[in-house]
């Protein structure tokens, strides 16, 4: 790669097994309506395996403002980090390669970094899904049920945030922060977010700022996926000595409250304590039919905007992205970091088995 002499925005990207996604991805950022301003893209390859290198490879030999960078680390805070001491321009935009983008996003971030004074803007968080799991995926995706009502999945909401997609920063405050957590499979971002308010820093979300997530195509995938949402998510609150929000603990304490009543029915029916074993029975069944009203009801409603062809499979989406969360959450909790910093046998297998 040829170096400028000045560089205004710096793209990064942390990436590994990209195959079916990349070529899209490379395509909406080389395309990207940026004026006068002088534009790098650096994308951190996670020691990809399925073909995804190669591409990359020919990208950088035919655009001289793309550099490909070695992430041995395999995960995404290790990738940022790569591309962000790599980087010469004075703006930082993130981007995922499991994303499109509108042909002004990187200028838009840029535009509402300078307008709002935030330390970080994003976009809310919109789908783009191919295939009908995948869309079922991402109706859900949309849905108070599913996400609790976080503002970052509003598409309509502009304001400050606890966290958001991606992001956009200068990179003098992302040097004075310290960068993105290494210690962190899942969650950096939200790490990073929570370091920069707590130094009085506004998260900005933007509706101009458009892109279009590809959410997963198989339950099993979404299952990991949110599975290491719920585990990570332990070691940031740990970190920041801060209680998750109650959106995090729903999943987890109505999978617990579940997991004890049935053991106590299993108990009291071995004890022939019919009385206690009714009661028992009586609240578990009471708290499956608050559930499954819930789900049925946002099914419904999923449905109803979208087509009535999803309504069989919301409920089961649901479940996945419920109990997925709330196994790695409860994980988590049964094997906190001591120290945070430190990372445990339990956290190295999840790592493992999930990278």
């Amino acid at each position: 790669m040829q170096k400028r002499t000045s560089i205004d925005i710096s793209v990064i990207v942390p990436c590994r097994n990209e195959i079916r996604e990349i070529r899209a991805f490379l395509d909406c950022v080389l395309l990207q309506e940026i004026g006068s301003f002088k534009m790098e893209v650096l994308i951190a390859d996670g020691m990809s395996n399925d073909g995804t290198r190669p591409v990359l490879d020919e990208f950088q030999k035919r655009f001289e403002n793309v550099m490909v960078l070695d992430n041995p680390g395999r995960i995404v805070s290790t990738g940022l980090n790569r591309a962000i001491l790599e980087a010469r321009g004075e703006i930082i935009v993130r981007m995922d390669a499991h994303t499109l983008y509108a042909p002004d996003y990187v200028r838009s971030c840029v535009d509402v970094l300078n307008e709002t004074g935030a330390v970080n803007v994003g976009g809310p968080a919109l789908t783009r899904a191919r295939g009908y799991i995948a869309e079922a995926i991402a109706h859900a995706f949309h849905t108070p049920f599913a996400s609790g009502g976080a503002k970052y999945r509003n598409p309509r909401y502009e304001g400050p945030v606890d966290t958001l997609s991606y992001g956009c920063w200068r990179k003098s405050t992302l040097e004075s922060i310290g960068f993105f957590d290494e210690n962190l499979v899942r969650g950096e971002d939200d790490d990073l977010n929570r370091r920069l308010a707590s130094q009085g820093g506004m998260i900005w979300q933007s509706p101009r700022i458009v892109s279009w997530y590809r959410p997963r195509t198989r339950l099993r995938a979404l299952f990991w996926q949110h599975f290491q949402y719920g585990f990570w998510k332990v070691p940031i609150a740990w970190k920041h000595r801060r209680r998750p929000t109650w959106r995090n603990f729903v999943p987890v304490s109505c999978l617990a409250a579940g997991i004890i009543l049935l053991l106590c029915a299993i108990a009291a029916n071995a004890t022939g304590s019919a009385a206690f074993r009714n009661s028992v029975f009586v609240v578990l069944l009471a708290l499956a039919c608050l559930y499954l009203g819930g789900s049925l009801g946002s099914a419904f409603s999923v449905a109803k905007r979208n087509g009535w062809k999803f309504l069989p499979l919301m409920p089961i989406v649901f479940g996945t992205f419920h109990v997925s969360y709330a196994l790695g959450f409860f994980l988590g909790l049964a094997f906190p970091p001591r120290p945070w910093n430190q990372p445990n046998p339990v956290q190295r297998a999840v790592t493992a088995i999930t990278r």
